[in-house]
């Protein structure tokens, strides 16, 4: 039976959507083509009609991650308007999302594979990289008075590496040590 374009799109967008979350929790690597479309509910054929390659989906689903990291960051924001950063830093440097892994920051789940990846997907993270730069720099500005591009690279640095570190410990207080450590320094980064 024929998929009408619709469909078709529909079903683009459910794969995207799929592999966002299944890249995070298992790798570029980590899974293939088959369990990416079993996932998604549809078949590895319909992969070939949609895709360019498993590296354009990559792309693809790397994009819509971090578009969808970047949307929590905004509602974070708006939710508490007075305190942005410190909104921030309670939902991202949280035990809550050091276990969410398939939707959870994509930088911290997928920063070391993406590095290995081709410019497409490098491409991918280095908007989501800047939209985050962009995020902070405005909660800088708004405490500071003014925007600084070195404290916002330090503060972005200190939050994914924290919850980097945090995810590869077993030791639940050391991960959330680091996570405590981890907003105290963003604090004290921002008010120096």
């Amino acid at each position: 039976m024929r998929v009408s374009r619709v469909q078709a799109e529909e079903n683009r967008q459910t794969v995207i959507n799929v592999a966002s979350r299944l890249f995070r929790e298992h790798g570029f690597d980590g899974i293939g083509l088959k369990d990416l479309m079993k996932g998604a509910g549809l078949t590895q054929g319909a992969f070939y009609k949609q895709f360019a390659s498993k590296e354009d989906l990559a792309a693809q689903a790397s994009e819509r991650a971090l578009e969808s990291a970047s949307g929590r960051w905004s509602a974070a924001i708006a939710a508490s308007p007075q305190d942005p950063l410190g909104a921030v830093i309670a939902f991202y440097l949280s035990m809550g999302h050091r276990d969410e892994k398939m939707d959870g920051c994509p930088v911290a789940a997928l920063g070391s594979d993406a590095a290995r990846q081709g410019t497409d997907i490098k491409a991918a993270f280095e908007t989501g990289v800047r939209a985050y730069l962009e995020m902070v720099g405005h909660m800088i500005a708004a405490t500071l008075g003014q925007k600084t591009d070195d404290k916002a690279m330090a503060v972005l640095s200190t939050m994914v590496g924290a919850l980097l570190l945090s995810r590869v410990v077993n030791d639940p207080e050391l991960a959330q040590a680091f996570l405590n450590a981890a907003g105290q320094q963003v604090r004290e980064t921002v008010a120096g």
